[in-house]
């Protein structure tokens, strides 16, 4: 697996995304800051190149936790035994780079991982961590399928006084009672990201189309509101006139684009909220008979398999929704179990690809 530079701070100010270098230049050089900064808020968390060492360090005024706080005790990370609940079946790109991610980092670190994968069954999901619980985890990472429906594991968890770390998926509780750390990308900005990219590729005008993902979760929640609230922002005159759910799966993707293409035939845009669901709207563009970048298609991953088709020419940009949680998941891990303060929210950077840099970072995709 190929690791980026990732970029982290805590969600104090949203807006703000600290587009870091690598660990070695930030010794010697401080963050370059987007166009929607605003430096009047937060403050910028240290940033580590692919292979190293991620660290989350709160910025001034944000929310931290601690182990005093959270009600837990200290304990040595090596003897710990860690429980990693994976949400969904590993045929997406995503969620195998994830759960490859956590497995590395903890065999990098000589831990002790407990698995257990819910099949996309959140009734499963739930019963996991029970049952990871009663093997004798000290410590969670749990990707959550939904946001909603976690008190019986919370209960169980907090029984036991053990620590939960989410990852990109929040799961709707008290942070630093019933969970220490959410670790995601910025999903608000994702949408605004992909909306900018969706703008250049049309013109700014027309008629959209949106592929959601699933419900019941703040991913879907806030891509939307990201990209809708960008297209209102700057294009007026490119107007969403087709919402349905894809489940964030290929199969789904396709079958709702078919719909789409009988029901919206003068469709000239379409925003997938994740890879999988823009590459089945690509399957079911060829299947139609329409011609590369006929639909103008932006979607938000990062997986190798859309990037080439951008090179293709199927579809126009993707946001990189950043997969590989390993690394930082561990790093908060150790600090908080040491009793260091640990930034309740934490943001991971997201690279991009359009048809300028697809051919060239294709190898950068997961």
């Amino acid at each position: 697996m190929t690791h980026r530079t990732n970029a982290i701070r805590p969600l104090l100010a949203r807006p703000v995304l600290v587009a870091c270098a690598a660990a070695l230049v930030l010794a010697t050089a401080g963050c370059t800051k987007s166009e929607d900064d605003d430096s009047g808020k937060g403050g910028a968390a240290s940033a580590s190149s692919g292979g190293g060492q991620q660290v989350a360090t709160p910025a001034a005024g944000g929310k931290t936790c601690t182990v005093g706080a959270y009600g837990a005790k200290k304990l040595d990370l090596k003897s710990a035994k860690v429980g990693f609940s994976q949400s969904e079946k590993e045929a997406n790109p995503f969620r195998i780079a994830e759960t490859q991610s956590i497995k590395d980092e903890a065999a990098k670190r000589g831990l002790t991982l407990l698995t257990a994968n819910a099949q996309s069954q959140f009734s499963k999901q739930i019963s996991d961590v029970q049952d990871l619980l009663a093997k004798g985890a000290n410590l969670l990472v749990i990707a959550p399928l939904n946001s909603d429906g976690w008190e019986p594991v919370l209960r169980a968890a907090a029984a036991r006084k053990v620590p939960i770390v989410t990852i990109d998926r929040k799961i709707n509780a008290t942070a630093c009672k019933d969970y220490v750390s959410f670790i995601a990308s910025d999903f608000i900005e994702q949408g605004k990201r992909a909306a900018d990219q969706m703008i250049k590729a049309t013109g700014g005008k027309g008629q959209i189309a949106i592929l959601l993902g699933a419900a019941g979760n703040n991913v879907t929640t806030e891509r939307t509101k990201g990209f809708k609230d960008r297209i209102a922002e700057k294009a007026p005159e490119l107007k969403v006139v087709f919402e349905q759910t894809g489940d964030f799966t290929r199969e789904k993707g396709q079958q709702v684009t078919e719909q789409l293409i009988q029901s919206k035939p003068g469709i000239n845009g379409l925003y997938a909220e994740n890879d999988e669901m823009g590459l089945g709207a690509v399957g079911a563009l060829k299947g139609a008979g329409k011609k590369a970048g006929q639909v103008k298609i932006v979607t938000v991953d990062g997986t190798r398999n859309a990037v080439q088709e951008i090179k293709d020419g199927w579809i126009q940009g993707v946001i990189e929704s950043n997969p590989r949680f390993g690394p930082l998941a561990f790093q908060t891990l150790d600090e908080f179990t040491q009793g260091k303060p640990v930034a309740q929210d934490i943001i991971i950077q997201d690279k991009a690809y359009d048809t300028a840099n697809a051919a060239q970072n294709i190898g950068m995709a997961y």
